[in-house]
């Protein structure tokens, strides 16, 4: 217990104080989190969706890949990402290894599958007449699928939270693809397993702190974004049963 209370006591300090090492630390965690998670959406709300909706030979086989990279150890990937990044790799030659790019693109594929399958899982929940319907009505595929996005967007933000905690609380591939390189590669999760390698608790705990301050104010602030949805769906559901009644 008392090693929590100087955990915390620390973690005030160098948050009032602006550490320099800590503030550095925490905005390169914000800057490679946030655009891997942009990442992961751009590449994962579509592809759910088109998994969601089409059907195609071999359609099976890719959606067991997606439920499959789910659950992938991020070791794998950071492996995989290492092997291609070597200098000696396929894609050494661009000297991304150990750089935050490398970071980004590591949890960027840890983060897209996730997103992949709970967009798709939030489509297919839609009622089954709603396409139908949104096609009889003269809609193009565009206008199809955004009014699918609009009325699947609660399950999608379900998906952004999810992707953006897989990809925060991350310290394998990030280790192993970025070297926890000071003023270069260093994030919350790595300068954490650092500090307690060096038997520094106390540092170690005031940096598990500031991730988990960090990962609950942009969570909360998701999650607000999400409720937020689905009162105003159901007041608006609530307005209409009374006018009909």
């Amino acid at each position: 217990m008392e090693a929590i209370w100087q955990g915390l006591v620390q973690a005030f300090l160098l948050i009032i104080k602006l550490n320099p090492g800590v503030m550095e630390v925490v905005t390169l965690t914000l800057k490679v989190c946030g655009l891997a998670t942009a990442i992961s959406i751009l590449i994962g709300v579509p592809l759910g969706i088109f998994l969601a909706l089409k059907a195609f030979p071999g359609r099976q086989v890719v959606v067991s890949l997606v439920n499959t990279g789910m659950g992938m150890p991020p070791v794998v990937v950071g492996l995989v990402v290492s092997f291609l990044l070597w200098r000696s790799g396929p894609l050494g030659y661009f000297g991304l290894i150990y750089t935050p790019a490398a970071m980004v693109i590591a949890q960027a594929l840890i983060a897209a599958p996730l997103i992949t399958g709970l967009t798709m899982a939030a489509i297919q929940q839609l009622p089954r007449g709603l396409k139908i319907q949104v096609l009889a009505l003269g809609a193009t595929p565009g206008q199809l699928y955004w009014t699918l996005l609009k009325e699947a967007r609660l399950g999608i933000l379900a998906a952004v939270i999810a992707g953006f905690g897989g990809v925060i609380s991350e310290v394998g591939a990030a280790t192993m693809v970025g070297g926890n390189i000071m003023h270069q590669t260093r994030v919350l999760t790595t300068a954490t397993v650092m500090e307690v390698s060096r038997g520094h608790f106390d540092v170690a705990m005031a940096l598990s702190f500031i991730l988990l301050g960090l990962s609950f104010a942009v969570t909360f602030a998701l999650t607000v974004l999400q409720q937020r949805e689905r009162t105003g769906k159901a007041n608006k559901r609530r307005f209409l049963r009374f006018f009909r009644s």
